[in-house]
């Protein structure tokens, strides 16, 4: 992305999330990843007043292959996490998400934003407050809810009993101290009980696999009694995912984590044969889509910290709190929820 248009989105994110004269925002990077978003993002701060500055951690000295999260690069060494602390905001170019130490930061109080997507899916899935309005609708109706039923054509019939952790609500920016957001994003999740998931899930064709950052192409069937996955069943992406979570050897990566749906019209569910390289955010965020989680529910102050993790969203699903129908095969119920043009 041209440099100038690389500082105007970064600009625009920036005053959405509230960076104001007398901040000071903290970059913070890791090896030779995103430079040039960490140059974008403070001279951004700047325009707007706030001090700055980067901070760029050393290259992973290894990779595994596996997407293991919650290693934070952070974990020795306390001097950067309390500069961090000292922050007004940081914007993290690294995913510390599932991290003892983004846990940390954000309970000093400093505002968290996460940004590693390619920049035109950035630009395209720029954050508004209306869709913000909407995913906050959205939320309110799932902290309320004591059950969450989902169901597919497919087969898919499994309940969540809620009510023990807390809502979360993603919009693409943050602008209360202590909260984190991941630009982009827009759906909203909570976590059933940690003994209170059981059904099946059946995968189709199309319904998404990250970080594999794949389609389903051959059905998956999960056997699920209270909150962990006893049973994967079908062809090769079965063997392939639980191939995966086995290598981890993890029993609690098989547990239940977060569940919710999606609220952006403007993300394709075909992004990732645009954007192969990113971490998903677009098919997380698609409208209407419903995505349930395994592995860790530690950003939910949950107990499972595992590094193995699945988010996998899915099309045509149908989602129901309490009884009542909210997502309908894939498009949302609630008048509120969907966009100007489709309500």
């Amino acid at each position: 992305m041209d440099h100038n248009l690389l500082n105007d989105i970064c600009l625009q994110q920036l005053t959405l999330s509230g960076v104001h004269e007398g901040e000071t925002i903290s970059v913070l990077t890791r090896g030779n990843e995103r430079g040039d978003y960490a140059d974008a993002f403070m001279w951004a701060a700047q325009k707007l007043g706030a001090s700055t500055f980067h901070l760029r951690l050393p290259a992973p000295a290894s990779a595994s292959g596996a997407w293991a999260v919650g290693d934070s690069g952070l974990a020795t060494n306390p001097l950067a996490v309390e500069a961090l602390k000292q922050t007004d905001m940081l914007v993290d170019l690294t995913f510390l998400l599932f991290s003892p130490e983004q846990f940390e930061i954000q309970g000093a109080g400093t505002r968290i934003l996460t940004a590693v997507e390619p920049a035109p899916l950035l630009a395209r899935l720029m954050p508004t407050r209306e869709l913000r309005e909407r995913v906050e609708i959205g939320a309110e109706l799932l902290a309320k809810a004591q059950t969450m039923r989902i169901t597919s054509p497919h087969g898919t019939d499994v309940t969540y009993r809620l009510g023990v952790y807390p809502t979360m609500s993603e919009y693409g920016y943050t602008d209360q101290p202590g909260r984190w957001d991941h630009w982009p994003a827009a759906f909203v999740f909570t976590g059933g009980a940690d003994d209170g998931v059981d059904g099946k899930i059946v995968l189709a064709p199309g319904d998404v696999l990250l970080p594999f950052n794949t389609y389903v192409q051959t059905p998956v069937e999960f056997t699920i009694e209270a909150g962990f996955i006893r049973d994967i069943r079908g062809g090769l992406d079965a063997e392939l995912l639980a191939s995966y979570i086995k290598s981890f050897d993890d029993p609690r990566g098989y547990g239940m984590s977060h569940v919710g749906w999606g609220l952006d019209e403007r993300a394709h569910w075909h992004g990732l044969t645009q954007f192969g390289g990113g971490m998903g955010m677009e098919l997380r965020s698609f409208y209407g889509n419903v995505m349930f989680s395994i592995g860790p529910n530690n950003e939910l102050g949950g107990p499972n910290d595992t590094p193995c993790h699945f988010d996998i969203p899915m099309r045509g699903a149908s989602l129901y709190l309490d009884d009542e129908l909210i997502v309908d095969a894939g498009e949302l119920t609630v008048p509120e929820m969907r966009p100007a043009g489709r309500r």
